[in-house]
């Protein structure tokens, strides 16, 4: 399918608009929506939250009585099903859009093709895959949790240039400069979840919360806690929702955790350790499209062995700490290179004085 020069500009104005719900719009997708008649744009919106209006109808509110005959761009293919708010589809029949061009069809099962077939139906023209890869990434998280069940999951971490991310006696802060840490905080701010484990937590006592930008939302706090040996006394456990997965029957323990204020889930798996997958799976069940992971050496490895990692976001200080300092990874070692996990490097740039890698597993 053919799309013109100025589908091209208004997909693009709609995936600006989009952006805008990066940090708030959890667990719902990100979705921005243009309208335009006689090469005017006469409406704009973008989803800001869950349980508010959508993309569209914002679009189509500012566009009153200028919405019959208009063309509507919209970065997700319009809803058809009735949730906390109304279809969009049956928004834009009724306020007279002729055609409707969406960048990707939305993976949901409630929706998945039956917002096409309802605007095809009412005689709109409708054409899919405009831009369909740019949007896709800003609702990678909500695509993963939709096909497989389960978040994206980025694993951040700050290491000196010889990928050392602490000193063995578990001093870790700062090896990376304010500009990098402000940055993680903008990552932190756009997931759903924050995930460490307990060797974080007892180590470095952190908040794992969003502090170094404006945010109206705080994600969830994980902590991967097998033994439930969180102590109560931990910042984590304050100031917003923190959820304790462990893995063995410690009803005392559980018992103080939930006093504190924790949720707290079981997930074991055979070795007596919290089962990962399982409960990135249980965090799909809560509505979590990314998870944001800063941890240790140990669940960092767990989480690559286990292929759980979607995404890596490595910051590197320009420092050299020496050999005996902890790694990035708890991997086994390798006979041949041959087993060396490869990765591709999709963006590269220097933030501050450090340098930022975003990867993902080839």
């Amino acid at each position: 399918m053919s799309f013109t020069a100025v589908d091209h500009g208004m997909m693009a104005r709609a995936l600006q608009l989009a952006e805008r719900g990066l940090w708030t719009t959890t667990p719902n997708p990100r979705v921005g929506c243009v309208l335009v008649r006689d090469g005017e744009i006469v409406g704009e919106g973008w989803h800001e939250r869950a349980g508010e209006a959508h993309a569209e109808i914002h679009a189509l509110r500012q566009a009153g009585e200028m919405a019959l005959g208009a063309i509507a761009y919209v970065t997700l293919e319009p809803c058809s099903h009735h949730g906390r708010t109304p279809p969009c589809a049956e928004a834009l029949i009724a306020a007279g859009v002729v055609r409707v061009v969406a960048a990707m069809a939305d993976p949901n099962p409630l929706v998945a093709g039956r917002g096409v077939a309802i605007l095809q139906a009412a005689g709109i023209e409708v054409a899919v895959g405009l831009l369909e890869s740019e949007a896709r990434e800003l609702n990678i998280g909500f695509v993963s949790r939709m096909t497989r069940g389960r978040p994206w999951l980025r694993l951040k971490v700050a290491a000196s240039l010889d990928g050392k991310t602490a000193l063995n006696n578990g001093v870790s802060q700062w090896i990376t400069g304010p500009e990098a840490r402000r940055d993680g905080h903008a990552w932190r701010a756009r997931a759903c979840a924050i995930l460490t484990g307990i060797g974080t937590v007892r180590d470095d006592d952190p908040q794992l919360s969003v502090r170094d930008v404006e945010t109206t939302r705080q994600p969830l706090r994980v902590v991967v806690d097998s033994k439930f040996e969180t102590p109560l006394a931990a910042r984590i456990l304050q100031g917003g929702p923190v959820l304790v997965a462990g893995a063995v029957e410690q009803p005392e323990k559980v018992a103080a955790l939930r006093a504190a204020g924790a949720e707290v889930v079981i997930l074991p798996n055979a070795a007596g350790k919290v089962e990962l997958r399982d409960l990135l799976e249980e965090l799909g069940r809560r509505g979590i499209n990314e998870v944001h992971a800063e941890a240790g050496f140990k669940l960092n490895g767990s989480l690559m062995r286990e292929g759980l990692v979607d995404e890596l976001l490595l910051y590197l200080a320009p420092c050299l700490i020496g050999h005996e300092a902890s790694g990035l990874f708890n991997l086994p070692e390798l006979a041949t290179l041959d087993g060396k996990r490869r990765l591709q490097i999709r963006d590269l740039r220097q933030v501050g004085a450090d340098i930022r890698v975003l990867a993902r597993p080839a």
